[in-house]
Formats: structure tokens, C-alpha cells, sequence
């Protein structure tokens, strides 16, 4: 008996799709989303259907499926990405794109230039992460790929965004962390960070100062530390420098990240100032050495595993439906009261 032979519609009807969309992709007519294409031209290798697209067509294919991640710094230990580039890098994998990581320089960042060793053509989509240039971003909205970035510059959340954008929650995570020192009987209180350094830290300095207003406590910038971002954040000895230089010791000090917290309990400790004695200290992120410090730091945790995936997914979805409204999307973030707030 001879075997029916499989015909366009067969790989239609077994995909859910119409007719015309298949033979859209085999007569290579017509915009079809890229995991669509894959899903037909499996179903159909399973099915045997014999007519498909030539070879180096489809070597074409599998070489756009590349996915470009720009960075101004590489995920460290004392940053969320580090659990986030992971879960988002294999969520791509089951979705069969492959990631590449490019560390931009500053003098791209200040050209708004894209790294000589990126080909767009074999580009499906871009993921920006601690990218707070918002030049930059512009400029990579304006290559018509699909993007998303996680974080954004200072004051996007107030901005009209032509990009999906994904965030920890930062405002409500950081009233819960200042409310935490205030129970413990702090009332003269500082922030610890540049607050236009990146969207997320002036979120937080947010969550700080309504904390403030909802306690009735006024905000003292005397006793802040908002210098710009850099070095001095995580020089110990220009800390304790700075600390000293105050009219008065704060109560507590509410810190933009964990790196920063730890830093400026180091200064602390090298002060002789007792944690959380006489100073307590908050920071946010959630990172392994938070937990591990002595005393414990009180802080944030970001579901970084989770942000990576739902990144991903975002993205993909992006995608398959370029004319989807963008989207801003917060995750939620968990409050860790410890030993550096409790008295």
C-alpha cells in the first residue's frame, strides 16, 4: 500500500495554523515570526514532508537566531545578574536562540556606537542590562529589533518607553527596610547612594523619603551620602572620612545596593561604631554576602532567577509580535529584616 503523501495542509492543521502561513514560510513569502517558522519545519521533518526549503537557507536561519546582550559592566558577585544572565540565557536555549555578551566600552557608550564584532543581520533581539545611558538606549531603539532592558536610567519610570522594560520593585521594599530601623528606634536617618545613578536607586531614594514623610521624620541631606556613583562607594576609608565629617552620626543609614551596605559597615567597623548599636544598616539585593556578614544585613531579596526567565520570555514574545504595546513590568521584591537593624 503506498503512504499518503503529506501535503501543506497536513503541517497546517498538526501546527494550528492556516494553510497560507505555511506556505508562507516554504515559499519564503510574507513576514512569519521565527519560532513559528521552527515549529512548521520540525512538524514537517516529523511528518516527512520532502519540499523543504534548501539548505543554506536554512543555515540562514539558524544563524539569526542570536540573541545580543550589552553591558556596560559584567554581572559581579555582588550583583543580581549573576543569578539573572543564567535563567535568561537558558530560556532562550529551549526556545533554540543561542546569547552573546558584549561589554561596552566607554567610548561607545559616549558615541552611542554599537561593538565592531556585532552583526545585525544575524541579530533577533537585544537585552540591555546596567545600561543607564539613556542616549544609548535611544540610539539602540532606533535599530527597529526587538529589546528589552532590565533597569533603565534615572527617571524613565516618569518617561513615555518605546521598550519593554523589566524592574525589581524598589519603592515599597525600601519603605519596609527604613520602617524596620525606625521601629528599632532610629529617627535620625541617611541615605547611602547616587540617586540618578539608575532608575532603580532613585526608586529607592523614594521609598526612603516617603517612609521619612509617613513617620513624620524630616530628611536631613547633611546626613546622606549622595556623592555620583564610582570608587569612593566602596573606599572604606573615604567613607569613614565622610561619615565623621557629619554634624551628628545617623541612627541608621538606608544603602542604594548590598555592595554599598557592606562597604559602609566596613567603614563602620573601622570607626569602632557598633552595628547595629549605634548605627544600623540596610541595603538591597539580597546577595549571598548579606547573609554571611556579621552582623547579617537586613536588605531586599530580588528574584533574580525569576526576572531572568520572564526577561526572556518577554522578549521572545517581542519577537513574534513586534507591534505588541511595550510593556514596564516590576517583580516583587522581599523585605529581610536582620541582625544590622535589630536592636
Amino acid at each position: 500500500m503506498a503512504l499518503q503523501r503529506v501535503t501543506m495542509q497536513d503541517i497546517a492543521d498538526s501546527c494550528g495554523l492556516s494553510r497560507n502561513t505555511v506556505s508562507k514560510i516554504f515559499n519564503n513569502r510574507g513576514a512569519v515570526p521565527e519560532a513559528t517558522k521552527r515549529m512548521v519545519l520540525e512538524k514537517a521533518r516529523e511528518l516527512g514532508y520532502r519540499q523543504l526549503p534548501d539548505e543554506e537557507e536554512a543555515k540562514d536561519e539558524a544563524r539569526n537566531q542570536n540573541i545580543a546582550l550589552f553591558t556596560r559592566h559584567m554581572p559581579s558577585d555582588y550583583h543580581f545578574g549573576t543569578l539573572f544572565t543564567p535563567a535568561f540565557a537558558a530560556q532562550l536555549s529551549r526556545a533554540g536562540y543561542t546569547l552573546t555578551m558584549y561589554e561596552l566600552t566607554a567610548e561607545e557608550l559616549t558615541q552611542n556606537s554599537l561593538p565592531a564584532s556585532i552583526t545585525l543581520e544575524q541579530t533577533a533581539g537585544i537585552l540591555g542590562i546596567e545600561l543607564f545611558s539613556k542616549s544609548y538606549v535611544e540610539m539602540i531603539c532606533g535599530l527597529k529589533l526587538p529589546a528589552i532592558f532590565v533597569d533603565a536610567y534615572a527617571g524613565a519610570n516618569t518617561s513615555i518607553l518605546h521598550y519593554d522594560l523589566i524592574s525589581m520593585e524598589n519603592v515599597a521594599s525600601t519603605m519596609a527596610l527604613t520602617n524596620a530601623v525606625i521601629d528599632s528606634g532610629g529617627w535620625r536617618l541617611g541615605f547611602v547612594g547616587d540617586v540618578n545613578h539608575c532608575n532603580s536607586f532613585r526608586e529607592r531614594w523614594i521609598g526612603f523619603t516617603l517612609a521619612l514623610e509617613k513617620a513624620s521624620l524630616t530628611l536631613d541631606r547633611d546626613l546622606c551620602i549622595l556623592e555620583e556613583d564610582g570608587p569612593c562607594y566602596s573606599d572604606p576609608a573615604w567613607l569613614a572620612e565622610t561619615l565623621t565629617k557629619m554634624p551628628v552620626l545617623p541612627d541608621g543609614l538606608i544603602c542604594a545596593n548590598d555592595y554599598i551596605a557592606l562597604h559602609v559597615m566596613t567603614a563602620l567597623k573601622q570607626m569602632n561604631v557598633a552595628i547595629p548599636g549605634r548605627v544600623m544598616v540596610t541595603g538591597f539585593d539580597g546577595t549571598p554576602q548579606s547573609a554571611v556578614v556579621e552582623p547579617a544585613l537586613t536588605t531586599a531579596q530580588i528574584p533574580a532567577s525569576e526576572i531572568g526567565k520572564l526577561a526572556a520570555d518577554v522578549l521572545l514574545d517581542r519577537i513574534e509580535n513586534p507591534d505588541r504595546p511595550c510593556r514596564t513590568i516590576y517583580v516583587n521584591t522581599t523585605p529581610l529584616v536582620r541582625a544590622s537593624t535589630s536592636r
